[in-house]
Order: C-alpha cells, then structure tokens, then sequence
C-alpha cells in the first residue's frame, strides 16, 4: 500500500467529525494551524509524522489507531474502485 495524502486527511476528517470536532477546535489541540488541516484534510498537503502525532493526540487516540483506520478506509476506497 502506497501512502495517499488525500485517503489519510479524508480518514482524518472523518474522525474529526465523528468526535464532533471543528478544524478550529481541532487545530487548537493539536497546535498546528487550521489552514495546515484543511491543506491535509484536503490533501494537498502531507502530514509529516510529528503532526500525524499531533493529530491523533489531538483526538484522543494512539497514532497506531489512526495508521489503522487510514488503512482500512484506503482498502475499502480501492475495493470500492474495482
């Protein structure tokens, strides 16, 4: 599996939204700045592993969590593409 910036802030986004978080709420917890999340919700950005781990701190979550569900939402999107 290759690393997709747009799967990775995609599975972000929706966990930001499950937890009911906005990208300025979410941003403040992690201690980057909302435009750098929406650049890599968006995918126009890679999230280098320091701001992976900002981010999944940030959500209450172990960073492994969150490689996880990247993983299994990439699957699902590439299955989904067959």
């Amino acid at each position: 599996m290759q690393y997709n910036p747009r799967a990775i802030g995609q599975t972000i986004r929706n966990i930001r939204k499950e937890k009911g978080l906005s990208q300025d709420v979410l941003s403040g917890l992690a201690g980057i700045g909302r435009t750098h999340l929406t650049m890599i919700e968006a995918g126009s950005k890679a999230a280098n592993m320091e701001t992976l781990m900002k981010l999944s701190d940030a959500m209450d979550m172990k960073l492994s969590e969150l490689v996880q569900r990247y993983e299994s939402e990439a699957e699902e999107s590439d299955e989904n593409e067959l």
